[in-house]
């Protein structure tokens, strides 16, 4: 079937599998076809997963450009690095992504029943062990949640849908100074695996949300909030924390957990008069995190940027990775960070199908992983953590002109990061600003592009973020 790249159940091949006594998933046999032999005494489960090249399998989005046209001996290589330090490939990244989740913390485990003194499954604590359905604002439209409460034509309004997304803000052109006229160049910086970071240590729901009305606010319970922050009043240099498009929230809206104690943080006095509530919760994504973490560090070390350099080094490094030679390690890498970006998106899976119609449940509703939810709070914290590095900067007079999700553009003196990036009187980087360097959280440098550049994109309406490399960067999945 050249349309959905599957082979269809009569297919020639499939009958040899089946007579060699294999059998196939219930994805059948497309582009990550995963083929088994159930369990036995004398052999254990086999299984074999195939990448089908030809039918798309290494996504140059994820994987780069051309990397399925590799030799056979480098793709093994590729392959088995990604397998060794992710996981075994089973679809896409995002697939990969979700899978990973569920091997670190399986849903469920072996446990003796006291009563019979047999063996049975039972859900493990702290994982994910069965699908709960996300509270109204949490759902997306098409969700049949939302399809019970308004009708199909209807619009949510703030106070109606939770909007946890990333940044795309610019700053008004008339809001810039003399002196950052003065500038020569916009340079770009990029927060390292922005959502891995925000996800550690962070607490989610693991059970179904509680109708809470007139809560007092807990930072520490996850969930979303329905709260008024439009009386806070912000510097306009700087984008909003509580909206994706950095414009003030005009009115009562629904937040996540970390939005509402950012706003604490900066000294709001939180009121929420209605909350959807988790009080089962947990560290869900630590080993997720700890596991991208390690294979990003180790796979960028290998392509010689390591912890241990100096700023000016680290930067030296990066710009010689453009131009490094590998042609397994850099796939690799941009298949880790697509693993994390596409792992956090696939949370809230939306439908697919010219088939669908709005309001019907989809597949993706049954797994315990569709948790739009936790999708919220890992985007909420990466835009607060990143608006407090921004603040921190803006404290010594640096105001950033465009963000982009995790990339920030300022204006400077000179073309690179170290040109304008705040130092303490003794020279070390400015505590709670930016930080150059490798690991996820500190940031490296984007891109550099003329002052007037990128005067010349504000005035357009454009953000100069999504195209300081030079090209779109919301194509490069990370």
């Amino acid at each position: 079937d050249r349309r959905t790249l599957r082979l269809p159940d009569d297919h020639p091949t499939l009958k040899l599998l089946a007579k060699a006594k294999w059998q196939l998933t219930r994805r059948g046999f497309g582009p990550w076809p995963r083929i088994y032999r159930p369990a036995s005494p004398t052999t254990g489960r086999q299984c074999v997963q195939l990448a089908v090249l030809p039918w798309g399998a290494l996504d140059a989005r994820a994987w780069g450009e051309h990397t399925a046209e590799l030799p056979a001996p480098e793709l093994a290589a590729l392959l088995t690095t990604y397998a060794t330090r992710v996981l075994t490939p089973r679809g896409s990244t995002a697939v990969s992504g979700l899978e990973l989740m569920t091997a670190l913390r399986p849903p469920t485990r072996a446990a003796r029943n006291p009563e019979t003194n047999l063996w049975e499954s039972a859900p493990v604590p702290g994982s994910l062990s069965r699908a709960v359905d996300p509270a109204p604002p949490e759902a997306p439209d098409e969700h049949p949640v939302v399809a019970a409460l308004h009708p199909r034509s209807h619009q949510r309004t703030p106070d109606q849908v939770l909007d946890e997304e990333a940044y795309d803000w610019i700053r008004d052109p008339q809001l810039l100074t003399d002196a950052e006229c003065t500038r020569t160049h916009a340079v770009g910086i990029d927060v390292n695996m922005a959502f891995a970071a925000a996800a550690n240590r962070l607490l989610v729901g693991i059970g179904p949300a509680v109708h809470t009305p007139a809560p007092r606010f807990d930072p520490k319970m996850p969930g979303c909030w329905l709260a008024d922050l439009s009386s806070l009043e912000l510097d306009p240099r700087l984008p909003s924390p509580f909206t994706p498009s950095g414009l003030p929230p005009t009115g009562p809206a629904w937040y996540a957990t970390p939005t509402l104690a950012y706003a604490q943080e900066l000294g709001h006095p939180v009121h929420p008069t209605e909350a959807w509530l988790r009080p089962d919760h947990g560290p869900y994504l630590d080993a997720w995190y700890t596991r991208l973490r390690d294979a990003y560090v180790a796979t960028m070390a290998d392509l010689g940027v390591t912890s241990g350099l100096s700023e000016t080094e680290f930067l030296t490094a990066m710009a010689e990775l453009q131009e490094h030679p590998d042609p397994v390690l850099k796939p690799v890498l941009s298949a880790i960070k697509s693993t994390v970006k596409g792992g956090i998106g696939k949370l809230r899976e939306r439908p697919q199908g010219a088939g669908y119609r709005p309001g019907e449940p989809w597949p993706a509703l049954e797994r315990p992983t569709w948790r739009p939810d936790i999708r919220a709070a890992v985007i909420s914290t990466a835009r607060v953590n990143m608006h407090r590095k921004m603040l921190r900067l803006a404290a010594v007079g640096l105001h950033p002109i465009a963000v982009l999700s995790d990339c920030a553009v300022y204006l400077s003196d000179g073309p690179g990061p170290l040109d304008f990036l705040p130092r303490t009187p003794e020279g070390k980087p400015l505590p709670g600003g930016f930080r150059l360097g490798v690991s996820p959280g500190m940031v490296k440098h984007e891109g550099t592009q003329s002052l007037l550049w990128a005067v010349e994109m504000l005035d357009q309406g454009l953000n100069p973020a999504r195209h300081i490399k030079g090209h779109d960067a919301a194509a490069d999945g990370e």
